[in-house]
């Protein structure tokens, strides 16, 4: 497995599904998912050009932090348990999956520890999957106003698992539907928001994603390999 060579190709397939949907490759940011994967195979990947990185476990993440720094810019993208919030403190330039009120206050208040404020994306369940955490559609109005009055928090858009198919075509109606509830909530011009990225899509539809408005798509195992 060469990392370099699959970015590169992960890459190219990013640009040719901005070109089909006529849209500037530099709206789309490839997010590289190393979770459970070493801190060796994230340096392998920075130095061939790759930047951005996502996490999942708050407390292997810290673990990585601890080796690697801010010499790479970090994500968190997998669930989050209000008692693990500090692990990330300051720490993370994007937090993907806050998907309730409590885990919000709770970023607040550390962020407002270091005097930082911590961007943030709201995460939807589309699917209404009971294994999946994330806001219901008919909530998400009411949770954005709220978070929004958080002084250490800012809403930078919003984020989904949608059901995994095999068919990335099946997909495209949950990463369109992603689209449409942002475009909604900001024809709200709710007070204190910004809702400008849309994280969806990952190494199987990212490219159906990109097609339908992702700005962020996560993919891990098309660059790293399978977790084992």
């Amino acid at each position: 497995m060469n990392i370099q060579d699959n970015l590169a190709a992960i890459n190219g397939r990013i640009l040719q599904a901005c070109q089909r949907a006529d849209r500037d490759p530099n709206e789309v940011r490839l997010v590289a998912v190393s979770k459970t994967k070493p801190a060796a195979m994230i340096e392998e990947a920075a130095a061939v050009g790759q930047h951005l990185f996502g996490e999942s476990y708050a407390q292997e993440f810290s673990a990585k932090f601890d080796q690697l720094g801010t010499a790479v810019d970090w994500h968190f993208i997998g669930g989050l348990q209000t008692n693990k919030v500090k692990y990330l403190r300051g720490k993370v330039s994007l937090i993907h999956s806050v998907d309730r009120l409590s885990l919000a206050r709770e970023i607040n208040r550390q962020w407002a520890k270091v005097d930082q404020v911590a961007n943030i994306l709201i995460q939807l369940n589309l699917g209404a999957e009971a294994s999946k955490s994330g806001a219901g559609e008919a909530e998400l109005e009411q949770l954005l106003r709220q978070v929004a009055e958080l002084p250490n928090l800012h809403i930078r858009g919003l984020m989904a698992l949608p059901p995994y198919l095999d068919d990335p075509e099946e997909v495209r109606p949950y990463f369109r539907q992603l689209r449409q509830l942002s475009e909604a909530m900001k024809a709200r011009q709710i007070p204190g928001i910004e809702l400008q990225e849309l994280s969806m899509g990952m190494s199987h539809d990212f490219e159906v994603a990109i097609e339908e408005g992702a700005t962020l798509v996560r993919v891990g195992s098309a660059i790293f390999g399978t977790r084992s």
